[in-house]
């Protein structure tokens, strides 16, 4: 008798499903680590099922026989362990000349926003070897780098990852230094060409070689350790398949460490779809553990992204878009700054949620069993020192009310530990419903017409209560819901993927040659398949064409339609997903083709044809409740304690329906069904139906008192409307700054104009938006309506720089007469006119000079979008003398219609806030939610008080120029902070000059910075704030001045000098480096070159972060009113005449100290075209301060290197700012600032590392946690 056993070995258990003939499925569920007991989890496993099939005991000191094993299928966590631990294997980094530091600085972005501690991700290799010979524009110089790499293999490094420039479209050195390393003895070596997709972009591919060398000889020896367990310690004669992280199996021989990332969350995706699917009603796929949530999407089509971050490390590989939430049953409950937090932390395995009875704290799970839903005599007795104990509800219930006596203290409430218990599940529900949102809405998708695909340990407690959030009207648990990942591996098929770049136009005429690539891809696909075992007649092919429309960015990948018209294809899923198309004549381009063969699997589920026809043939009867094994109090809200009916699984049978509230109970998982719903038995599933309840809307403020947990409910909601604009401004707009960068923001904003919520986008935006808000609303009080739209830019009315545009759009109430929210989008629009047809002038002196200005202008007044009037504006500059008008109108247009969409979004979703709870409910949290943030930030001040006394903070700095920045902080004793900027230089006859909005933006942040936890962040952060800005100062300039560098080089040094006054940091780069390139080109109908630039670049440079009291400062990155991307060197490359000779850290550059600063960065730029270079710089005359006897960072220069005629360069220091015209061959090198150091350099511990701050938190993979960090990275 043979059996087949399909894992998941997951972080805390590995499940185990088989199939025998003639006897039920064997499912065990079992401790992932057990070194008392057996050294590997899998091979217990299995040993157990060979056990239950043969009847025969096998001891453990035994090897496992195969005679009973026809295949093993299996999903690890392995991979990803090693990676989240950084646990792998030694190696060396071979890359280009001038990278050297290529995966360190990576994006140049820093991982958390509000940090001053940054940490950034360990490099996983070991050392790198660069070298001239390895350029692919020169020979390889095949001694040189055989010497070289048998130093690195004499050190006792075995194993290499080699990526060089544009290697996914020329391999071929690679492979010959691959070759090399090979006869040199190292075992094992990734190419960046040979490992994951195979695309354009070297920083991301570079990263996901390293990774691979780093995982793939872990995954090898895990392999060859778990085959010794068998027979002959081998697995020979038993067919033997891991999960990848796209959801295909592969033969334990080719599988690597890349990608086996995700290969149990993969598992688990393909096991609700193809289990949970009806074939119209697509699915929400919701996996709640024990650390973490898992969610994605189903509709038909397994959805993959290419590029994602795990644990900090870039990766480039095909993955299913899987994101985790850090909420699970295991995370942390918290009360901070007045609010109900879960999470991110989580108390693991180890020591345990609280009941587990090992002295861990307050978790998800200890208020589900606290309230009932989790019943301790149906849940395995594997708890305390001795591993024999159930769970302990009076811990839990004892930890719970210490809790609730400290909420009740602070609030003067009188809450019961039930309520704040239910509290926290229902602040944990919201933080889950956010990127289910996000991936189903960022695709063009209704979250409402999905079902939720309910699996997991956890899910079923949370399941109804979710799908109501998310206005879901059923959910869908499999019976093997809790071992799904498992289960998954039955269902799923070998898959093998080939893919190359591209780099031709879609049409009638290139279709032939891409069709010949797509037969020699199918090829190789089908050779690899045959040496997997895979049968000819069973393979089937998948092919897929990645499009963009030329001049963007943004890329879809296409399958094959049945009519092989691809670009009607591109089409639909272009204006479904992003909402627009581009004229027919716009030319659509193939950047990869890619072919997926795929090997039929032999275990063909039919659960989802049974789900249809069940649903539409079974004849429902509901259960009497009689029926039930026992009653137990559970807790629901509003009404408290129920006596709820209690089921077990298997005393249900196909067509019983369990009406809400109810427990049901199968052998690893309870779930609640709650009032008003129904749970429906079928023969494989139980499928909950959420029922219409009436909605009690609040009206009047009498009954209103604050409640914490609607607190910390209206702070997600608020935030998640935010996000949502965003994620519709993204999706809606043309320009890549705007689509690509994410140079966005958006926000919400009360009555009043003040600011409710704000999704942290650009730093530089936080709280400036209120200022023009306001503006607007005390311009137009009383003479708005509804489906007026309103813009701005104008540094007097609340702007910061011309080319940042705000639009504005009141929302109304019911009345259409009065106004009760504004929503608010603010985008950097790349031209808008100007000095020498550039927005960003590094000479400009007066404000025309920057472009088109906007006091105020309808741009939508009587539902009409008035085009020509806004084009008027745009056009406006190019009457004065040595400016030109905008010669983006297209890309202005289209942008300010997105912006409009996005407030639309934001508008339309409060109105649905109101009508679910009533505008004056929503008023009153709004309200409180701003009363909130002042209070943390009050307290703030009031602690800073009590440490340096009442005298004033103060602190000065220099700008290059020599003016004066000078700020006096006083805090009285109820924690009001007076920010006295008297003795600032006037102002300057420049750019620098900086709008006041600009220090309000810099205080916001510096407060968030400060306080240091995640407090809301609205107008209640400046409440407890008085700021006085001298006029006619360079803070504070008259109207006219020049103003395009105080957003983003002014800007730095307020947030600097603040951080200096309250004694926090020494100071960073102070800079944002704001380089640009330009091409002329283009000619009018007289024939004569059109003025301005044909096309533009421009980019910030990171530097040097400031060290602090117990950290050091971080190097390469962007710090503070900034968090820019950088655009990858292939990328750059390729759409330029440029060449980037070098982008490497700048040893040496950060302040010495006991903590030393962070070191800047070196760019280095070489024309290949004529080209004008701009470059707008601070901190090449005044270094970077230190603090408390730290060093001072190093000056930044920017170098112009001219070529001669013999090859040697003239080198000019070219200054902080300005712009040239270079030739060919010329270089452009820039050298960034360090950040100064902290304390005296002879107090340094010898070998002290000191504290590099927050330990940096592993990001998920998948869609929408890499639009939230490109957020954070705008």
């Amino acid at each position: 008798m043979l059996t087949i056993p399909f894992l998941d070995r997951g972080g805390t258990f590995t499940d185990v499903w088989a199939a025998v003939d003639g006897q039920p499925d064997i499912v065990l569920k079992l401790l992932s680590v057990d070194p008392d007991n057996y050294d590997d989890a899998p091979s217990e496993g299995i040993r157990r099922v060979v056990e239950q099939v043969t009847q025969v005991k096998i001891p453990r000191t035994q090897s496992i026989p195969k005679e009973h094993i026809e295949s093993i299928r299996m999903g690890t966590t392995v991979g990803t362990n090693a990676l989240l631990e950084r646990k792998g294997t030694r190696h060396a980094f071979v890359v280009t000349q001038g990278f050297r530091d290529l995966i360190e600085i990576g994006h140049q972005s820093r991982p958390k926003l509000f940090a001053l501690d940054h940490r950034k991700p360990e490099t996983l290799y070991d050392v790198g070897l660069t070298g001239d010979v390895l350029r692919i524009i020169k020979p390889l110089d095949y001694d040189e780098v055989r010497s070289k790499l048998a130093a690195i293999k004499q050190s006792g490094i075995d194993a290499l990852a080699i990526c060089f420039a544009h290697s996914y479209l020329y391999p071929r050195h690679e492979d010959e230094v691959a070759k090399i390393a090979a006869e040199l003895g190292f075992t094992h070596v990734s190419t960046s060409s040979g490992v994951g997709a195979k695309m354009i972009k070297m920083i991301t591919r570079g990263s996901s070689a390293s990774a691979d060398a780093y995982l793939t000889p872990e995954i090898r020896r895990y392999v060859e350790t778990f085959a010794r367990g068998f027979d002959g310690g081998s697995l020979d004669g038993v067919r033997c398949e891991f999960m990848q992280s796209d959801g295909g199996l592969v033969n334990y021989r080719y599988f690597s460490g890349l990608k086996a990332i995700l290969s149990g969350p993969a598992g688990g995706v393909v096991g609700y779809a193809r289990t949970s699917y009806d074939g119209k009603t697509p699915v929400v796929g919701f996996d709640m553990g024990g650390t973490s949530t898992d969610v994605s999407r189903y509709g038909g089509e397994f959805e993959h992204v290419f590029e994602t971050t795990t644990a900090g490390v870039a990766i480039q590989s095909p993955q299913l878009d899987v994101n985790t939430v850090a909420a699970g049953g295991g995370s942390i409950l918290f009360w901070e700054n007045g609010l109900f937090k879960v999470g991110p932390e989580s108390a693991g395995a180890h020591p345990g949620p609280a009941c587990y009875r090992k002295g861990g704290p307050l978790t998800v799970t200890d208020a589900n069993l606290v309230l009932g839903r989790l019943l301790p005599e149906y849940f395995p007795s594997i708890f305390g020192p001795t591993e024999d104990m159930p769970l302990d509800a009076s811990i839990a219930r004892e930890k719970l009310a210490e809790l609730t006596r400290q909420i009740n203290n602070e609030t003067g409430r009188s809450m019961t530990p039930e309520e704040v218990a239910n509290g926290f599940i229902d602040v944990a529900n919201e933080a889950m419903s956010r990127p289910i949102r996000a991936i189903t809405e960022a695709r063009g998708h209704n979250t409402a017409a999905h079902n939720l695909a309910v699996f997991g340990g956890a899910g079923g407690q949370h399941a109804c209560e979710l799908a109501k959030k998310l206005d879901i009207k059923r959910a869908i648990i499999h019976k093997f819901s809790s071992i799904l990942s498992a289960y998954g591996m039955a269902l799923a098929e070998v898959v093998q993927e080939m893919q190359e770049p591209s780099s031709e136009g879609l049409s009638d005429e290139s279709m032939p040659s891409i069709q010949t690539r797509v037969e020699h891809l199918k090829l190789d696909v089908w050779k690899s398949l045959l040496s997997q075992g895979v049968e000819d007649k069973a393979i089937r092919y998948d092919v897929y064409l990645h499009l963009r429309y030329e001049g963007t960015e943004t890329q879809l990948m296409i399958l094959q339609p049945a009519d092989n018209d691809y670009r009607a294809a591109f089409e639909k899923e272009h204006l479904r997903e992003l909402a627009f198309l581009f004229p027919a004549t716009r030319k659509v381009l193939v950047d990869d083709i890619r072919v997926r063969g795929v090997g039929a699997s032999t275990e063909v589920s039919k659960d989802n044809e049974r789900l249809t026809m069940e649903l539409q043939t079974t004849s429902f009867k509901a259960v009497n409740t009689i029926d039930a094994i026992k009653k137990s109090k559970v807790y629901f809200a509003p009404m408290g304690y129920q006596m709820t009916p209690v089921f077990l699984v298997e005393q249900l049978k196909t067509g019983d329906v369990v009406e809400g509230p109810a427990v049901i109970i199968d052998k690893t998982q309870t779930i609640i069904v709650v009032p008003s719903s129904k749970a429906s038995v079928l023969t494989s599933h139980l499928v909950i139906d959420l029922l219409e309840e009436t909605r009690v809307v609040s009206t009047g403020l009498a009954e209103l008192v604050a409640d914490p947990i609607q607190l910390s409910v209206y702070s997600h909601r608020f935030m998640s409307i935010a996000e949502q604009m965003g994620r519709t401004l993204q999706r809606t707009s043309l320009s890549l700054n705007i689509k690509e960068r994410l140079d966005f923001s958006c926000a919400i904003f009360g009555p009043d104009a003040e600011l409710v919520a704000n999704a942290p986008h650009v730093p530089v935006h936080l709280g400036s938006m209120s200022y023009a808000v306001k503006y607007q609303d005390m311009l137009h009080k009383g003479n708005l309506r509804p489906g007026d739209v309103l813009v701005s830019n104008h540094p007097e009315c609340g702007g910061t720089h011309l080319p940042d545009i705000t639009v504005i759009t009141p929302v109304f109430e019911a009345d259409g007469k009065t106004v009760c929210f504004y929503t608010a989008s603010r985008g950097h629009h790349m031209d808008i006119g100007g000095l020498n047809g550039t927005s960003m002038p590094p000479d400009s002196t007066t404000l025309y000079h920057e472009g088109a200005s906007i006091r105020s202008f309808f741009l939508v007044r009587n539902e009409e979008f008035d085009e020509k009037g806004i084009c008027d504006l745009l056009l406006e500059p190019g009457t004065h003398e040595g400016c030109t008008g905008s010669r983006r109108l297209e890309d202005n247009i289209s942008d300010l219609k997105a912006q409009i969409a996005a407030n639309n979004k934001g508008a339309a979703l409060i109105q649905a806030l109101m009508a679910d709870n009533g505008k004056d409910q929503v008023h009153f949290y709004m309200r409180k939610i701003k009363e909130n943030a002042e209070v943390a930030v009050r307290s703030y001040l009031k602690e800073t008080r009590k440490k340096y006394g009442d005298e004033p903070l103060t602190a000065e700095d220099y700008m290059d120029n020599g003016s004066i920045m000078r700020v006096s902080i006083t805090i009285d004793e109820e924690g009001t902070g007076t920010f006295d900027f008297h003795g600032t230089t006037c102002e300057m006859l420049s750019n620098m000059n900086a709008p006041p909005a600009i220090t309000y933006s810099a205080l916001i942040y510096v407060m968030r910075v400060l306080i240091g936890s995640d407090i809301p962040l609205n107008q209640g952060c400046l409440k407890p704030t008085k700021v006085i800005l001298p006029e006619n100062t360079f803070l504070n300039p008259s109207s006219g001045r020049a103003v395009c560098c105080g957003n983003t080089l002014t800007s730095q040094r307020v947030t600097d000098l603040l951080l200096k006054a309250f004694r926090a940091a020494a100071a960073s780069q102070g800079c944002m480096n704001c380089m640009g390139f330009f091409g002329r080109g283009g000619v009018g109908q007289d024939g004569k070159p059109l003025p301005g630039f044909a096309y533009n670049y421009g980019e910030t440079i990171a530097g040097g972060a400031g060290a602090g009291p117990t950290w050091h400062g971080a190097s390469g990155l962007h710090t503070h009113m900034t968090n820019t991307r950088t655009t990858d060197i292939e990328v750059l490359e390729k759409r330029y005449p440029i060449l980037v000779q070098e982008f490497s850290i700048r040893e040496g550059s950060g302040g010495k100290g006991k903590f030393n600063g962070g070191c800047g960065v070196v760019r280095d730029f070489e024309c290949r075209a004529p080209l004008t270079f701009s470059m707008i710089s601070e901190r090449r005359v005044t270094r970077p301060y230190g603090m408390e006897g730290g060093e001072p960072g190093a000056l930044g220069a920017n170098y112009w290197a001219q070529k001669k005629a013999d090859g040697t360069y003239t080198w000019l220091n070219y200054g902080p700012r300005g712009q040239l015209d270079m030739a060919y061959g010329d270089r452009f090198v820039v050298h960034t600032p360090g950040g100064g150091g902290w304390g005296r350099l002879e107090d340094a511990v010898n070998g002290q590392e000191g504290h590099r701050g927050n330990e940096f938190q592993p990001r998920a993979n998948g869609s929408f946690n890499a639009f939230l960090a490109a957020q954070l990275e705008a």
